[in-house]
């Protein structure tokens, strides 16, 4: 299969490449990724099962809307497509280094320009998804709405089928009826969102100190959604949130509003992996509801 899928590349992408991928590259859990070298320096190519093929299509063109706002580096998107049993997507090669606070603070100041880039309404014109889990992005026009229907009650509904308790269920669409009370003296406008917006997402181009955002589950949303997640899992220093302050301050609400962004992912989290999610999503609801 490396033959005819090197030929593939070789043909897709105008290069000639090596007989063999140069190395295996941490890629998370669900794809297979290598370093390629070809005759215009390496590539990076994540290789799923053909059933992926939706998954990294949405990946790719996630990545071109996103270098499309000319606001912060993403990999150049090579080529995509099936290759018999595979489904492939080819990325520019992006050599990393260490992250500075120098690196920090230009995260922070582009990803608020990333921010100023927007649409009519909220969504995306295509589904992607958050981890291997389907992320709908029909269009609607009131916020509250998309992201109660398109993020949270999309979650309660595969966990209640996956056996997440039934209190924790039963509280969470609770929550999901309540929703408007958090956005009684905020209207959000559709911001171009990374969306999967994490810690191991984001690196430094070795050299430049650039930084580099990959791995994107884009849609339009409030832009509160991507600062939430930045401290879900750690990955971001106190530069990050100066410069993005400095650049586009947040609204005086956005601190209670974090933990009701969180909880879609970690509702992911346990729709994906189980264990403890469960019991911290529970935790995230009780606190919410007791905000209202």
């Amino acid at each position: 299969m490396t033959e005819r899928l090197r030929h593939w590349l070789a043909g897709t992408t105008g290069r000639r490449f090596a007989p063999t991928p140069a190395a295996q590259v941490a890629g998370g859990d669900i794809n297979h990724c290598v370093r390629w070298e070809t005759d215009a320096g390496a590539v990076f190519v994540k290789i799923a099962a053909a059933s992926g093929l939706e998954m990294l299509e949405a990946e790719a063109a996630g990545l071109r809307e996103l270098a499309a706002a000319a606001a912060v580096r993403v990999p150049q998107v090579l080529a995509v497509g099936a290759v018999g049993a595979q489904a492939v997507i080819v990325l520019e090669w992006i050599a990393f280094g260490r992250a500075a606070a120098r690196s920090e603070t230009l995260l922070g100041e582009r990803l608020a320009a990333l921010h100023r880039s927007s649409a009519a309404r909220f969504g995306w014109y295509r589904d992607n998804t958050i981890g291997s889990t389907p992320q709908i992005n029909d269009w609607a026009e009131d916020w509250v709405s998309f992201f109660v229907e398109r993020r949270l009650a999309y979650q309660l509904r595969a966990a209640a089928r996956a056996g997440l308790g039934r209190q924790t269920i039963e509280r969470g669409q609770r929550l999901c009826e309540q929703c408007a009370a958090f956005f009684s003296n905020y209207r959000p406008t559709p911001s171009l969102l990374h969306g999967d917006l994490w810690g191991g997402n984001w690196a430094v181009a070795a050299g430049s100190g650039e930084p580099v955002l990959f791995d994107p589950a884009v849609y339009y949303g409030d832009r509160e959604a991507d600062l939430a997640m930045t401290h879900l899992f750690g990955g971001f220093g106190s530069a990050f949130y100066a410069a993005y302050q400095a650049a586009w301050p947040l609204d005086a609400g956005a601190g209670i509003r974090r933990t009701l962004y969180n909880l879609y992912h970690v509702l992911n989290h346990w729709n994906l992996f189980g264990g403890g999610y469960g019991a911290q999503a529970g935790s995230m609801i009780e606190r919410l509801l007791a905000e209202l």
